[in-house]
């Protein structure tokens, strides 16, 4: 198996948690179970880095990344300030065809039932709102920012339960209407409601980071 598809098959675990923030990945661990060599598991770890995925610590050994509260606040932040430019940079780039998408992503998640399939949904909703970009330093780093917080997503969607979702399903639905009416900056201020309702929310929770 190569390095790509290793890296394919973790960074799919990390993200649907299976593997939590914080497990050691042994390379010999990792190898045997995908019947392959250590180079390939070592290219799939290097890849899993640059996402911001995984930790690696030189002469130590690899882990799942996990974020201290300051770490996540911070990263919560900077979310908060570079998402709203990603989006004015997509916003012209986005069809007809992409926020009929959005639309219907807002209608999967409302009757959504479970966690794991909210996340998905929400993932998808939020980085196809920024598929009027195809590459640039702004996007990889917000990708890069999503991998690293998406554990404390789930703590958050956990936290709050799917059942009291109104506001986050009102707002999803507000930012799409801004989107149709080309407003970029009711869209920006949405959106930056919508990331600094989850970073508050994990104010309140810091065992989450213990």
């Amino acid at each position: 198996m190569s390095g790509q598809s290793i890296a394919q098959r973790l960074h799919d675990e990390i993200l649907n948690g299976d593997l939590a923030p914080g497990t050691r990945l042994r390379q010999e661990e990792i190898a045997e179970r995908f019947g392959s060599s250590r180079l390939p598991v070592r290219d799939a770890l290097r890849r899993l880095e640059a996402d911001g995925l995984v930790t690696i610590v030189s002469n130590s050994g690899a882990w799942v990344s996990k974020l201290n509260y300051q770490e996540c606040n911070d990263a919560y932040e900077v979310r908060e300030r570079l998402e709203p430019l990603l989006l004015s940079q997509s916003l012209s780039g986005l069809s007809n065809e992409h926020l009929d998408q959005l639309d219907e992503l807002c209608s999967q998640m409302e009757s959504c039932g479970d966690v794991e399939t909210f996340l998905r949904l929400d993932r998808e909703f939020h980085l196809l709102s920024y598929a009027g970009v195809e590459s640039g330093m702004v996007r990889d780093i917000v990708l890069k920012l999503w991998n690293t917080t998406q554990h404390y997503r789930r703590a958050f969607v956990e936290l709050n339960g799917l059942s009291k979702g109104g506001t986050t399903h009102l707002q999803h639905r507000l930012f799409v209407d801004a989107l149709r009416r080309k407003d970029v900056g009711e869209a920006q201020s949405v959106l930056v409601s919508h990331i600094k309702r989850t970073r508050k929310s994990l104010e309140e929770h810091p065992a989450i980071f213990e």
